[in-house]
């Protein structure tokens, strides 16, 4: 007989319309605890423990609240090292736009790999994720609320919503105190809200998010702004009608919209300018390309994206993702199998 406390895993309604989940890693084992964290979130994110790290105790635990399309999460974890990878993202469904906002702690090192963009400054408050977009980071030990935003909410200050991928702010930006502090008193106050107090509240979460990230993209504010915003829109939906072609470059884009290159650069700047831009949609294109054909050769998937050469092709690749494509497709292919195969023993 084990005296062993099971893992905290309840389900306890509110009021109604709003549902609310408890988990914690407390009653696991010691040497168990990071192994069930990891459990628990993998279906949103990997979680890459060390040999060391699960050696050493950790605490972790999350309250999750929905109410009709939005959830909001209440976690507190130790330092965990975290990634979501393009093989993870090809093998499930997850899309949201997700803004995380530290109560304590903080995120760092956020290395945004399909653009190669990383950030060691100092650790930031808020951090914007695309979950249709790879990332890696590392979380100190925390308290992080969570929101899970609509596309369209976000599209409305970002013509083209992926752009707000790994984006931070910290706490000396602009209406970064009014966020924390009002995502503190949701936090404090969600056990005696009701359904459409929690609706509202949660929403105008989002909404200063998305304010506070458009202000400093410089997408939102004023007549300049919303001109910028106009543009970017432009040449966004330009570039994803011609993707395929292998003359598509920033001079095609110039020439064709008639815009001055300092404007074109300013606009991609936080990309690390339209050529890697450019680059980037092709090779998101093509691996999801290569998942969604497996008896497509790699050759033709580079060449029907606009790639001049398998080894370009291959360089590029292996640089956004840090594997061949064909590895990346054997990968990609043995874990959809084995999650046919869990669901099948479920």
């Amino acid at each position: 007989m084990t005296s062993r406390v099971p893992t905290v895993d309840a389900f306890r309604p509110l009021d109604h319309g709003i549902a609310h989940n408890h988990f914690s890693v407390r009653g696991e084992p010691p040497q168990r605890r990071l192994l069930a964290w990891r459990d628990r979130v993998g279906h949103l994110i990997d979680v890459l423990p060390s040999r060391s790290d699960l050696e050493k105790p950790f605490q972790a635990s999350i309250d999750r609240y929905q109410v009709g399309d939005l959830v909001f999460t209440d976690c507190r974890s130790d330092l965990l090292m975290l990634e979501r990878s393009q093989t993870r993202i090809s093998t499930d469904r997850v899309r949201d736009f997700v803004f995380h906002v530290f109560l304590e702690g903080a995120v760092q090192n956020v290395t945004v790999r399909t653009s190669q963009r990383d950030s060691a400054q100092s650790p930031a408050s808020i951090l914007a994720l695309d979950m249709n977009q790879p990332i890696r980071m590392q979380r100190l030990a925390c308290r992080v609320i969570t929101f899970f935003v609509p596309a369209a909410l976000v599209q409305e200050v970002f013509p083209d919503p992926e752009a707000v991928h790994g984006r931070m702010l910290h706490t000396s930006m602009p209406l970064v105190p009014l966020i924390i502090d009002h995502v503190a008193t949701l936090s404090r106050r969600i056990a005696s809200l009701n359904a459409s107090e929690v609706d509202g509240a949660i929403r105008a979460a989002a909404e200063l998010l998305v304010a506070a990230f458009g202000r400093q993209a410089g997408l939102s504010g004023d007549a300049r702004a919303a001109a910028r915003a106009a543009m970017f829109g432009q040449v966004r939906r330009y570039i994803q009608a011609h993707l395929t072609e292998s003359d598509l470059s920033p001079e095609s884009v110039l020439n064709a919209l008639q815009l001055t290159r300092p404007t074109l650069y300013r606009l991609f700047q936080h990309e690390g300018g339209l050529g890697a831009y450019i680059r980037n949609l092709r090779l998101r294109r093509a691996a999801d390309e290569l998942i969604c054909y497996p008896h497509v050769a790699v050759i033709e998937i580079a060449y029907g994206l606009g790639f001049k050469s398998a080894s370009d092709f291959t360089r590029a690749f292996r640089r956004a993702y840090d594997m061949a494509p064909q590895d990346f497709r054997a990968l990609a292919s043995k874990r959809i199998q084995s999650r046919w195969q869990a669901s099948m023993r479920a």
